[in-house]
Formats: structure tokens, C-alpha cells, sequence
């Protein structure tokens, strides 16, 4: 499947990614979208680039992938962010993008990665009303004159 054109059909999408990685991947890939819409219930999931899982509210937060040795969060906006407690570990000489990469048998500091998700999703809301275009300016052209 590719570039799901539903949110729907982007949900069944990602189930069937985690479906078919029963290992510690698909665990923590489960427990990561959780913890998306736990902290932001207005979350959507799409799927974009081939078949990568997009979690977009006002514009991407996240993307959620799957490797051999990680399960990786991009957060597209990821060096505007905040983060305290260091979740960022990877994609961090980039101007824009950072990214969580989750190993086997990692804790997720659950209650950082659900606040970056909101600061994300608040930022994308903020950039959303800052870009909102601005009314025409009257000027007298030189015919007026």
C-alpha cells in the first residue's frame, strides 16, 4: 500500500506493519503509536513516502519506522522542540529534523515522549495561524496619480 488516502485506511496499513513484525519491533512500534494518541487525540495517521506511518496533526509530527536494530521516530520539526530529557538520540546534526531511535529491551520514558508529541503538535498549530495569509494592502497605482 501506498500514500493511504484515508486516515482509515492508513490505521489498517499500520496494523498490518505491526501485525507482521512480532518481535520487540511490533511491541514497541504498538506502544509508541499508543502513546501518539494518548497524547493527542486528534492525531492522524497517514501513510506517505512508500510506506512510511505519518502521524500528522496541523502538519506532520511524527513518522514512525521500523529498522533491524530500532524502531525510529522522525519528528519533522524535531530541532524547533524542547526536549529535557534528552529523548532525541539520532538525526541530531540536521537544521530541522531530530529522531528517537528505540533498541530492544529500551525503557520509553513514556511521560517525556507524550509531551514532546504535544509541544510538536502545538508548534505545528502555532506555525499553522502565524502562516495564515495576510489582507491585501490598498496602494494607488500611478495611474491614480
Amino acid at each position: 500500500m501506498n500514500n493511504s488516502t484515508t486516515p482509515e485506511a492508513a490505521s489498517k496499513f499500520i496494523d498490518e506493519r505491526i501485525k507482521d513484525l512480532p518481535d520487540w519491533r511490533g511491541q514497541t512500534f504498538a506502544r509508541v503509536r499508543e502513546l501518539i494518541h494518548a497524547a493527542d487525540h486528534e492525531i492522524v495517521e497517514e501513510v506517505k513516502w512508500r510506506g512510511v506511518p505519518v502521524f500528522s496533526h496541523a502538519g506532520i509530527v511524527c513518522t514512525g519506522e521500523t529498522y533491524k536494530a530500532a524502531v525510529k521516530l522522525t519528528f519533522a520539526k524535531g530541532a524547533a522542540l524542547k526536549d529535557p530529557a534528552k529523548l532525541f538520540n539520532s538525526s541530531l546534526e540536521g537544521n530541522i529534523r531530530r529522531a528517537i531511535d528505540i533498541h530492544e529491551n529500551e525503557k520509553i520514558n513514556e511521560p517525556a515522549l507524550k509531551a514532546l508529541i504535544r509541544e510538536a503538535v502545538h508548534l505545528n498549530l502555532t506555525v499553522k495561524s502565524a502562516a495564515k495569509p495576510k489582507p491585501k494592502s490598498k496602494t494607488k497605482s500611478k495611474s491614480s496619480r
